[in-house]
C-alpha cells in the first residue's frame, strides 16, 4: 500500500485489493500505541482529507497533505511547524526506495531546518567523533551510552587540542611553574569545563529503505567507523512493517522520534514536554485512519 493510498483511506468498508485485514494486526492497531503524545490538532488533515487530493503547486502531482517529490505541505497549513530539534539529522534514501511509501519525508516537511536528506549513493564524510548512526547490530549501544562513546574517541582530539597554545592569547609564566592566560589566568581552566560541558554529538545518520535493501548502504566505506546506536527497547507501530523482521525495526519517523526523545530525557536538563511529539503528526493520523478502516473492513 503506497502512502498515495493510505491517504485515500476513509472509515468502512474496503475490497480485498484495497486493504487486507490480519486479525492479530487488528488486536494490535486496537491498543491505539500513540496515545498520549502532545499532538496539534489533526483538524486540518481531516479538512484536508474531506477536501481530497490537490495538486502540488510546484510539480503538478495529485497529493493530500503533503508532496513527497517537493516536501512541501499541499492543502495545509499547520502552524506548529517547523520543529526545532537539538541535533541535525541526516537520512539517506535508498534509490529504490517508493517516495510515496517513505515516512522519512515526514521529518523533512516538520522539521526542515534540522533535517537533510540525500538518496544514495549521495553520502556525505562523517567525523565519526561527533557523528551517530541509527541502525541496530551487534556493536551498536544504547542512546545513553553515547556522550562515553564519543567522548572516549575525542579523548586524545581534545587533549591535542589543550596542548596546542592558543594564538589568541598571550601565556605567561606562573610562580609556580605553570602558564595562565594573560588576559585572565582562570580562562584556561574554564575553557576546559565548558569544553567538557559541550556534548559532542552534532549530526544523526538514519537510513530510509526497506530492510531488506540496506544493506549496500549499511557497508558503505563513508559509514563505516561512526558509532552505531540502535532503539533497542520501542516497538513499531508502522502499518507497512515487513513480515519476518523484529517488530524493533522501527519506520524512519519512528527512529527519529523515540531517538530523540530518549537524547532528550538522557542527556538535556529540561524535562521532556513534548518538544518532538509533532514529529509523528502524519504518522499519527494516518495511523489511525487505517486502525478505523482496517476495523471497519473486518465488520464487513
Amino acid at each position: 500500500m503506497s502512502l498515495d493510498q493510505d491517504q485515500q483511506l476513509r472509515s468502512g468498508c474496503h475490497d480485498e485489493t484495497t486493504l487486507r485485514l490480519d486479525s492479530s494486526d487488528s488486536r494490535d492497531l486496537a491498543k491505539q500505541p500513540l496515545q498520549g503524545l502532545k499532538l496539534a490538532s489533526h483538524k486540518v488533515l481531516e479538512k484536508a482529507q474531506q477536501t481530497g487530493r490537490l495538486k502540488c503547486s510546484k510539480c503538478g502531482g495529485s497529493r493530500m497533505f503533503f508532496c513527497y517529490t517537493c516536501c512541501s505541505l499541499v492543502g495545509v497549513s499547520i502552524q506548529e511547524i517547523p520543529i526545532k530539534l537539538p541535533v541535525k539529522i541526516d537520512i539517506i534514501k535508498h534509490p529504490n526506495e517508493t517516495d510515496g511509501k517513505s515516512t522519512a519525508i515526514h521529518a523533512k516537511i516538520l522539521a526542515p531546518s534540522d533535517v537533510t536528506m540525500y538518496t544514495y549513493p549521495c553520502v556525505p564524510e562523517y567525523d565519526m567523533n561527533n557523528v551517530v548512526l541509527v541502525f541496530p547490530g551487534p556493536e551498536a549501544v544504547s542512546v545513553k551510552d553515547i556522550r562515553r562513546c564519543l567522548g572516549n574517541r575525542s579523548k586524545t582530539k581534545l587533549h591535542d587540542h589543550f596542548d596546542e597554545p592558543c594564538p589568541k592569547r598571550l601565556a605567561i609564566e606562573d610562580p609556580n611553574g605553570g602558564t595562565q592566560d594573560a588576559k585572565n589566568p582562570e580562562a584556561t581552566d574554564e575553557a576546559k569545563t565548558q569544553e567538557s560541558k559541550v556534548f559532542p554529538l552534532q549530526r544523526v545518520v538514519f537510513i530510509d529503505s526497506t530492510w531488506n535493501q540496506t544493506n549496500k548502504i549499511i557497508t558503505d566505506e563513508r559509514l563505516q567507523g561512526l558509532l552505531q546506536v540502535e532503539l533497542k527497547t520501542r516497538k513499531t507501530c508502522f502499518w507497512r512493517h515487513q513480515k519476518g523482521k523484529p517488530d524493533t525495526y522501527l519506520s524512519t519517523i519512528e527512529a527519529i522520534y523515540y531517538f530523540l526523545l530518549e537524547f532528550h530525557q538522557s542527556f538535556l536538563v529540561q524535562e521532556y514536554n513534548g518538544e518532538y511529539d509533532n514529529l509523528l503528526f502524519f504518522f499519527s493520523y494516518l495511523h489511525s485512519v487505517i486502525n478505523k478502516a482496517k476495523t471497519s473492513a473486518g465488520k464487513c
